[in-house]
């Protein structure tokens, strides 16, 4: 088992990234509830607003900011979280409880085809570009057929985007995806492209215009993108 670059920096991971966030004048934990509020929507418009979703992977989970939002705005009953950082894996432990939450290293973690969702934020910008193919696989045989995959990665036609990168230190050598990428990469494992959302168009300055944000998603110049995938029937 290998030690992970985010080890270092799983002791003050939120800071760090605050770094980088501040320019938004917005916290971590709003975009981590505005991506699940996000799906949720989505995910009820193709399923007539009744959620069936029992259990969800955070893939490349890190500490766990993620999983207290998949939890209560989704309903699910299970979250497994799975990173290559055993020390962020340590610190999401200590946040939830083992009841609803299993923290495993991705080494340890066998694809069984029983999940109903995968969720991961930020995390295939970090890996090496040949390495990229091998973990979307992964991903769709850790779903049953029909399970949904939930990809949100960061945009770079955003110049905001690029500017908090920047200011983060795990981010700066970071090589992101544009839409076609991520959308290519996820057809090439086998599933099939449901829709493509970009958010996060406006800074808390700004935020009086966010009512707007639901009609520019087609538009691809937000912050974040969510391409929504599905695994075949």
């Amino acid at each position: 088992m290998s030690q992970s670059p985010f080890d270092n920096y799983a002791g003050n991971y939120e800071s760090t990234l605050q770094q980088g966030l501040s320019v938004s004048g917005e916290s971590s934990d709003y975009f981590a509830m505005g991506r699940v509020k996000w799906l949720r929507k989505r995910l009820e418009s193709f399923s007539g607003r009744t959620l069936d979703i029992e259990s969800a992977m955070d893939f490349g989970c890190g500490t766990g900011n993620s999983v207290a939002f998949l939890l209560a705005e989704l309903h699910v009953e299970r979250v497994v979280g799975v990173d290559t950082s055993e020390q962020s894996l340590v610190q999401a432990r200590e946040r939830y409880s083992p009841i609803q939450t299993e923290f495993v290293h991705s080494d340890n973690y066998l694809p069984s085809g029983g999940l109903d969702l995968a969720y991961c934020n930020g995390v295939f910008h970090h890996m090496p570009i040949d390495s990229r193919a091998g973990a979307a696989s992964y991903v769709y045989r850790c779903l049953k057929p029909g399970g949904w995959f939930a990809f949100w990665e960061n945009n770079p036609w955003n110049p905001g985007t690029r500017m908090v990168m920047s200011r983060i230190p795990f981010d700066r050598d970071a090589i992101t995806l544009t839409i076609f990428e991520a959308k290519q990469l996820l057809r090439q494992a086998g599933f099939d492209v449901v829709r493509v959302d970009t958010c996060f168009y406006f800074p808390k300055l700004l935020r009086w215009l966010r009512p707007l944000e639901p009609c520019l998603a087609w538009i691809p110049l937000g912050a974040q993108y969510l391409v929504l995938a599905r695994k075949p029937a």
